[in-house]
């Protein structure tokens, strides 16, 4: 692994990032109102939220014997759902014409280098057997409580809608405190929204070139502002990942840029994130909660932000909590999860018994894109 660092001299500079600048979010597109049914549990007893299919090299889901994996990080149901952060697992399901099926925990016990397990993605290699999970390590083992996070990735070898022989993880990129913050966050109860990034790590086969990257949510490393995301990119070189300039950044606009993921399109390139309106800094235009993204002709950039203003898709203006954290497909697919949900008009500050009764934990309906050069749409 080697740290291509650049010189401090470089630092005064956003390092040729395209910027993310606060605009007019008015009149978004809108997903639908999600409804009692689409909140029911697919596993009583077990919230799941961010989640990411096993896929192939070239992003296609794999779909084995009618079914297709899924990933999912997860936790017990607990009084306030805001603490399964803390006791995250990634759990693998399958889904088939028959619905779902739990196959437990992707991943068997201790074998994590830390003190839970946050998001990532999957990738089956053209030998249709070796499986690479990428994912992020938060906190360390036997270590203070921390909110750091490091990218890892473990290999294991694929069976009929289950994964075994998993290796020992690897952390295969580590920012170098210039482009990427570094930093331990040894910090007990961190506001929500307010914690720097280095996680989500998303594989991306580029077509083009054939060259292999993992993006993921960051925090600039050379700006102090409080609202600091950016979105990174690593590239493989041997068997070594090499870190590249930010691809986004949002200084001034937002914290946190998240499971930001590549697609290619019709000679195109998107990068998507997910946001959060109270993430979004006191001097920028916050818009909703939703899917963002931008296009560029080619992969180092320049970048532009979709639809002008850089929203795909939004909560409803009176639901505005109802899913979150969304992920495109190599189908064009967007998945998300239910989060708050049906609250007209009502918030948890006021009505604090909602905190467990209205938090979804689990698949949110699914939609698709379609892409038209610098526009992304809801599909009919």
């Amino acid at each position: 692994m080697t740290h291509n660092s650049p010189s401090p001299s470089q630092s005064i500079a956003n390092f040729g990032a395209s910027r993310w600048t606060a605009t007019d979010y008015a009149d978004p597109p809108v997903l639908r109102r999600i409804i009692a049914p689409d909140a029911v549990p697919i596993l009583p007893g077990i919230d799941l939220w961010d989640c990411w299919p096993l896929a192939h090299e070239d992003g296609r889901s794999v779909v084995q014997n009618g079914r297709a994996l899924w990933f999912f990080l997860s936790a017990p149901v607990l009084p306030d759902p805001v603490e399964r952060h803390l006791v995250a697992r990634i759990r693998l399901l399958s889904h088939g014409a028959d619905g779902w099926r739990d196959h437990g925990p992707a991943l068997p016990d201790g074998l994590n280098p830390g003190l839970r397990e946050w998001a990532g993605s999957a990738m089956l290699a053209d030998d249709g057997v070796t499986v690479t999970l990428f994912y992020t390590v938060a906190g360390r083992r036997d270590g203070p409580p921390s909110f750091e996070q490091r990218l890892f990735a473990v290999e294991g070898q694929l069976g009929s809608c289950k994964i075994t022989q998993w290796q020992a993880p690897r952390e295969i990129i580590v920012a170098d405190g210039l482009r990427y913050l570094r930093d331990r966050q040894e910090i007990e109860h961190p506001e929500p929204g307010t914690i720097k990034a280095f996680r989500d790590p998303a594989w991306f086969r580029d077509p083009v070139t054939g060259k292999a990257h993992i993006v993921f949510t960051a925090s600039a490393g050379w700006n102090t502002d409080p609202h600091n995301g950016v979105i990174g990119i690593a590239t493989r070189e041997g068997d070594e990942w090499v870190l590249g300039d930010p691809l986004i950044e949002a200084i001034g606009v937002n914290n946190e840029l998240e499971r930001a993921c590549l697609v290619h399109r019709a000679g195109r390139y998107y990068v998507f994130w997910s946001t959060q309106r109270h993430t979004f800094g006191p001097r920028a235009v916050a818009g909703p909660n939703g899917i963002y993204g931008a296009v560029a002709d080619e992969l180092a950039g320049p970048w532009r932000m979709v639809n002008g203003n850089g929203l795909v898709a939004a909560n409803p203006l009176d639901e505005p909590t109802q899913s979150y954290s969304w992920w495109v497909t190599g189908e064009d697919e967007v998945w998300s999860f239910v989060d708050y949900w049906g609250m007209a008009g009502r918030t948890l500050a006021d009505y604090p018994e909602l905190v467990r009764s209205q938090f979804g934990g689990t698949p949110a309906p699914v939609f698709r894109l379609r892409f038209d050069g610098d526009r992304v749409l809801i599909a009919e």
